[in-house]
């Protein structure tokens, strides 16, 4: 593993990282003594949908964050919605993040971990007269509120006592009451200018079952009551979360100051801020993602199109490329949209130093090479990088049929054009120069077969072998050759900002027709026979490319991970 590897997986200092103000918030604390040195994060994913690139940078932070300045970091469920949450999702949370190179060691938790002690912390509210049972609609609640030039009316019920609140309250947990009957509001400010501290709603009733506590519960806490309470009960000092929390953020110090958790023991956790990852071509929002899955758009949370950690596995991604795509984009106060292509410039970077380069036909042409002896088989001594020697070499067959991509032969090609055409020599990579003699239509007059001749002498060691022509092509031996289905996948949306919805469409509306063609008759060379799930290869010509979880015994499926053209380096080139 190289020393930027070992950097991505947390094992750094925080000398060695980059400046940004998170960590210059961290080093001051340490400074100062603040939390007795200690630093202690965490992400707390909601179990109700697959994580996407955008909690790679989370989680990429968090758990770096803690190793590079000597900490620790949780990972905890906020498993408050029982309606939408599912095993499935906990189970896949763990492991996208194992397979990011990060370890929560014996610090797995879950919001509903503290369900009995937020419980008595609301009781503790509503006896400092800070919280009340309101009977309100959510419709109504929202009319109440105001908007952000006029201030909110009081609900009819914020002055009930604390004796009939406590019943109520306790009525609510015992089930008395239909969903949406009453909620449990915090008691601040109507006229606040922040619209989150007027009175938010702390508790709803909710008769679901949920997947830890099954039928215990039938009121639940709200996200920003439940989340800071959770924070300070696990002793969490940096509290790291997205912009759009910042709004929250005196709701959150409220709790942790209006509530006895035992500061002296766990501290005063510090919510702050960092601007979310937006990429271009790209929906990040979890309801539109699961209306993708669900209106079957893509094959699943795990589709190679997919933005979600699983589908960018499944594409071909690694997650070395992955944290070192979250390094370089850094950590922002402001939010703003990535271009994908850096993305994709971080797993070529990646794939171009660990991809063996294996020939591929996706698109079969046959070649036969008429003054080739008929049962004659050659092996051919090939690099396996030749970028990365030390990854050796390994011979390949060649024999009187081959085949070659069919754009690789033009009948009448333009100018330039410097692969096989009619009484033109191309070079085969790693074997010899062919020249094309005759082309064999069929009855429709499309080209299927092209006899060619070979020059004996001009492979590697002949007395032709220095000889140039200016094309060369990869092939594969017919005779040898194993099938293979590839899925070439683009991106799913033609618009740079789906989300940005134009009047009288939804993002679906900028969805990709092509974003995903499938070639059922390509072939590969023989080496790739047992060619295990998520080995990635560098397909010469054509791109990067993954062994799909599809293959199974006598059938290899492959799916594009990129393609060749490194739009992002030409950016940067340019702008250098």
């Amino acid at each position: 593993m190289s020393d930027r590897d070992e950097k991505s997986l947390g094992q750094e200092t925080a000398d060695s990282l980059p400046v940004n103000f998170i960590q210059t918030i961290i080093t001051e604390d340490l400074k100062s003594g603040k939390n007795n040195g200690r630093v202690h994060t965490r992400f707390p994913p909601e179990p109700n949908g697959y994580l996407h690139i955008g909690h790679a940078k989370s989680i990429c932070l968090n758990f770096g964050l803690a190793a590079a300045n000597g900490g620790i970091c949780n990972l905890r469920f906020d498993d408050t919605n029982p309606s939408k949450e599912e095993i499935e999702y906990v189970e896949s949370i763990q492991d996208n993040v194992r397979w990011l190179g990060f370890d929560w060691e014996d610090r797995l938790y879950y919001a509903s971990d503290y369900f009995d002690q937020l419980f008595e912390f609301a009781c503790q509210l509503i006896n400092k007269g800070q919280a009340y049972v309101c009977d309100l609609s959510a419709e109504e609640i929202r009319e109440y509120r105001g908007t952000l030039t006029e201030p909110g009316k009081e609900s009819p019920y914020r002055n009930r006592s604390i004796e009939e609140n406590l019943d109520l309250f306790m009525r609510m947990k015992n089930g008395e009451f239909p969903d949406g009957a009453r909620v449990l509001r915090a008691k601040i400010d109507m006229a606040s200018p922040n619209l989150n501290m007027r009175d938010p709603v702390l508790y709803r009733i909710q008769h679901a079952h949920h997947h830890r506590t099954g039928d215990k519960w039938c009121i639940y806490p709200m996200y920003d009551y439940a989340h800071p309470l959770s924070d300070a009960l696990e002793s969490i000092t940096h509290s790291v979360c997205t912009l759009e929390f910042a709004d929250h953020r005196p709701l959150y110090d409220w709790c942790i100051e209006q509530v006895d958790y035992g500061k002296e023991i766990h501290g005063r956790p510090q919510q702050i801020e960092f601007a979310r990852l937006n990429l271009t071509y790209t929906v990040m929002s979890k309801r539109k993602l699961r209306l993708l899955v669900e209106k079957g758009v893509v094959g699943g949370w795990d589709d190679p199109r997919m933005p979600t950690i699983s589908g960018l596995r499944r594409r071909g991604y690694t997650p070395e490329a992955i944290r070192d795509f979250c390094d370089r984009i850094g950590v922002a106060k402001r939010n703003s949209t990535v271009d994908i292509a850096l993305l994709e410039h971080c797993i070529r970077e990646d794939l171009n130093r660990r991809a063996s380069r294996v020939m591929a036909v996706l698109r079969p042409l046959k070649v036969v090479i008429t003054n080739y002896p008929e049962d004659k088989v050659e092996w051919m001594t090939t690099e396996n990088n030749i970028e990365q020697p030390e990854m050796g070499i390994r011979e390949i067959p060649f024999a009187r049929e081959i085949y070659i991509e069919q754009e690789d032969f033009m009948e009448d090609p333009p100018k330039k054009f410097f692969r096989l055409r009619p009484g033109g020599e191309v070079r085969l990579k790693s074997a010899y120069i062919i020249e094309c003699q005759e082309v064999i239509k069929d009855d429709q007059g499309r080209i299927v077969e092209l006899h060619c001749t070979y020059d004996p002498d001009s492979k590697s060691g002949g007395p032709n072998a220095g000889r140039r022509v200016k094309g060369t092509l990869h092939w594969v031996s017919a005779q040898h050759a194993i099938p293979a289905e590839v899925r070439l996948y683009d991106q799913l949306f033609l618009k740079e900002n789906p989300d940005d919805e134009e009047e009288g469409k939804d993002f679906t509306s900028f969805l990709n027709p092509d974003s995903l063609e499938v070639l059922k008759d390509s072939l590969v060379e023989p080496s790739l026979a047992d060619a295990a799930v998520e080995s990635s290869y560098q397909f010469l010509r054509q791109g990067y490319f993954v062994v799909d979880p599809d293959s199974s015994s006598g059938k290899l499926v492959f799916n594009r991970i990129v393609g060749l053209r490194d739009s992002w380096a030409k950016i940067q080139n340019k702008q250098g």
